[in-house]
């Protein structure tokens, strides 16, 4: 259970090493493990919405040791690597979630059984995080290009979290007028989109802060305005480093 023996999901909107400075671990992902409280916290990596990418995970484990975690993942291509992937992930101080297809990586976990265990997993006091995909899963859903180039919303998210989720805000152009016109004419629920460089930190079912690695990343709260468009605020955020 996290430190305070409160629910957390920490939602990034993207990561990338902010320009001049090279940090082993994002301070983003940093933050999800600080909130766990554990000295050397067990933290497992899913990267089912890029396939189970090797690559990624090897990047992973490189940069969540060398930070003192101890690193494990859960892989479900082309079958999963342990018999109980209930048990890794109940047996973990942080989950973490990379980017990818957000449409994909729901199916697949649903087959698996997955959406149910992560629930048991946050109602726990597990401390979830993602980043893109990863952040848009915990929520009803949010701007994907799973089914193609272009933006399309995406519905099928976990809902532990009400609303809906925007990544890439600001870095990608076709990002905010997306998840604006879909926010407006209600294909999606109201909700918070996030720059490369920020993310949503939610305490138990309520957005608790904006953290960022970067000035200017930050957060935004996007509802309709009753008109036809929607109202944008941005939200005060706490730098990280």
């Amino acid at each position: 259970m996290a430190a305070d023996g409160r629910r957390h999901i920490v939602a990034i909107g993207g990561i990338g090493a902010p320009p001049g400075q090279d940090q082993s671990l994002p301070a983003l992902v940093a933050h999800a493990l600080t909130l766990s409280g554990a000295a050397a916290p067990r933290v497992c990596v899913l990267n089912t919405a890029a396939g189970d990418d090797p690559a990624g995970y090897v990047r992973m484990y490189a940069s969540l040791a060398a930070h003192g975690a101890r690193p494990s993942h859960l892989q479900l291509f082309m079958m999963p690597n342990v018999s109980d992937p209930e048990d890794l992930l109940l047996s973990q101080d942080v989950i973490f979630v990379g980017g990818g297809s957000a449409a994909n990586m729901m199916a697949v976990w649903r087959v698996h059984g997955l959406d149910d265990i992560l629930r048991r997993a946050w109602t726990a006091g597990i401390v979830l995080s993602g980043v893109s995909a990863g952040a848009i899963c915990w929520f009803t859903g949010g701007t994907t290009d799973s089914f193609g180039p272009e933006l399309r919303p995406f519905t099928g998210g976990l809902r532990f979290l009400g609303g809906s989720y925007c990544p890439h805000y600001s870095s990608e152009p076709t990002r905010r007028p997306a998840y604006q016109a879909l926010v407006a004419d209600g294909t999606l629920q109201p909700g918070i989109a996030c720059d490369d460089g920020a993310g949503a930190h939610f305490a138990d079912d309520d957005l608790a802060e904006i953290v960022s690695d970067r000035l200017g990343a930050t957060g935004y709260r996007v509802e309709p305005d009753g008109h036809g468009s929607v109202t944008e605020v941005a939200l005060p955020s706490t730098l990280l480093i």
